[in-house]
């Protein structure tokens, strides 16, 4: 219970602490990489080779045709400072790729599925389950900065990863599919063409 507290307040600092604290409890229980989806892929060219373009288009769909179903404003006003800012490109994209792609993963879905395994099972209706509840807590993780709009889109997230995890046990990959959503929303809102991508299909 500590360690889960632990791991969950350090998230709550950044994720990347959260990851170091699940990394160091991992070492300290003696719990098998395996058991948190780290698992060499067969192939590293195929898993990125597959993995980046999934995120980049992931963003885009849930951009355009996902959240305005929602009523999502079309600009992201929390992080749209970046618009045209080479200054704060640097910070933010080593952010994403690292607080986001392995911090949040390692958090949400490696760590916490492992320990809801062990309560519930791999059984598919505790699967299903563990997903929906990753999911919501990975979506209520983003309102405190990002309100709604921000916590509706990381739940559709954390069930695309979490679904994809479940059936790969794999963290590898959505790792680098994360890190790609996350990139691809950088880029969009750097290029200033964040409203554009909102209205493609909805004007």
């Amino acid at each position: 219970m500590l360690a889960i507290v632990l791991v969950l307040a350090g998230s709550l600092v950044t994720s990347a602490l959260g990851a170091v604290f699940v990394v160091v409890w991992a070492r300290v229980s003696n719990t098998p990489w395996s058991d948190l989806g780290y698992v060499r892929p067969k192939s590293w060219l195929r898993t990125v080779a597959l993995a980046i373009p999934f995120g980049a288009a992931l963003k885009l769909v849930v951009k355009a045709l996902v959240m305005p179903l929602f009523g999502a404003p079309a600009i992201n006003p929390t992080y749209h400072y970046l618009a045209g800012n080479p200054g704060a490109l640097p910070l933010m994209l080593a952010g994403v790729i690292i607080g986001a792609g392995f911090g949040e993963e390692t958090v949400f879905r490696a760590y916490m599925f492992e320990r809801l395994r062990k309560l519930f099972g791999s059984g598919a209706p505790a699967t299903a389950l563990i997903v929906l509840f990753t999911s919501t807590v990975f979506s209520l993780a983003h309102f405190h900065d990002q309100g709604l709009a921000g916590s509706e889109q990381a739940a559709i997230t954390g069930i695309v990863f979490g679904t994809i995890f479940a059936l790969t046990n794999q963290i590898w990959p959505v790792m680098i599919a994360h890190a790609a959503f996350d990139v691809t929303a950088v880029a969009i809102i750097y290029w200033d063409v964040e409203s554009t991508v909102a209205h493609l299909i909805f004007k």
